[in-house]
């Protein structure tokens, strides 16, 4: 029978594999007929999975995939940046199997580069930090780093990253060749370089302003060209001869400047 587990684990890689988009909606009754279990599973699994901070509710949607905003996706790649780092920085050397391992998750990253599915490949690349927690022993953070690599595909999905994944493999490529000459410090300084890269590729705004739009579309609208220069005393006189002649023209009526005029276009 199938448990929550079994459906939360599907669901973090239905993400990782970039199939299911930020905001997708998680029906219960739908994703209990595809399991074959009763609701009641399906909300364990679904509470399980918002804990962790990939799903969530509201009394609207019903269960969705999360959107995480710009502070969080920077948060994210903030918290992936000191689990990671802090990982290989308590190294002092990585045994044969370790690298066995690795150097097994490479050959699969390559062959999926390689072919047609793009599932595959979104998911091995991000694989990658939770099999590296793995072969370092640290089962804990490798499962906090499964949570976290979801919660950033969602953001490159949510903020169309232009990040290669060859790019992606390379780096990884060069970590582990690092982590086998022993050299622990440049390994780090590569992951560091690796996760920079990921996350300069998101078009994602240097600084959050939250009033920026509606301060844009409150600016003053400017209602006319440049004003013009002011005219030397003596040019003046010429236009005060012809003032009774232009009260003869027929005014021109002026543009109209009504306010529910603009607040209709704002609306």
């Amino acid at each position: 029978m199938t448990s929550a587990t079994d459906i939360s684990n599907r669901i973090i890689e239905a993400v990782m594999a970039q199939k299911l988009a930020p905001g997708s909606r998680l029906g219960e009754q739908q994703l209990a007929m595809l399991f074959d279990c009763s609701r009641t599973i399906v909300r364990e699994a679904l509470t399980r999975l918002s804990t962790r901070g990939i799903v969530t509710v509201s009394a609207r949607r019903g269960w969705y995939v999360i959107e995480p905003s710009e502070d969080e996706a920077r948060e994210a790649f903030e918290a992936r940046r000191v689990i990671e780092l802090g990982l290989l920085h308590q190294l002092k050397s990585v045994d044969k199997a370790a690298l066995r391992q690795l150097k097994s998750h490479l050959q699969r990253e390559k062959a999926a580069l390689a072919g047609s599915d793009v599932g595959a490949r979104s998911f091995l690349l991000g694989d990658f930090h939770v099999c590296l927690a793995e072969c370092l022993g640290n089962s804990l953070l490798a499962d906090t780093l499964r949570d976290f690599t979801a919660r950033t595909t969602l953001i490159a999905m949510l903020y169309q990253s232009s990040h290669d994944a060859a790019q992606s493999c390379a780096d990884h490529v060069r970590i582990v060749e690092a982590l086998e000459a022993g050299d622990i410090a440049r390994a780090e300084a590569l992951m560091s370089e690796h996760i920079g890269t990921v996350q300069d590729a998101l078009r994602l705004q240097a600084s959050h302003d939250p009033l920026a739009e509606l301060r844009d579309a409150l600016a003053p609208v400017r209602k006319s060209a440049s004003a013009p220069a002011a005219e030397p005393a003596k040019a003046r006189a010429p236009r005060k001869a012809s003032a009774a002649a232009a009260k003869k023209k027929k005014p021109v009526p002026p543009p109209s400047d009504d306010a529910s005029t603009y607040l209709g276009a704002l609306l």
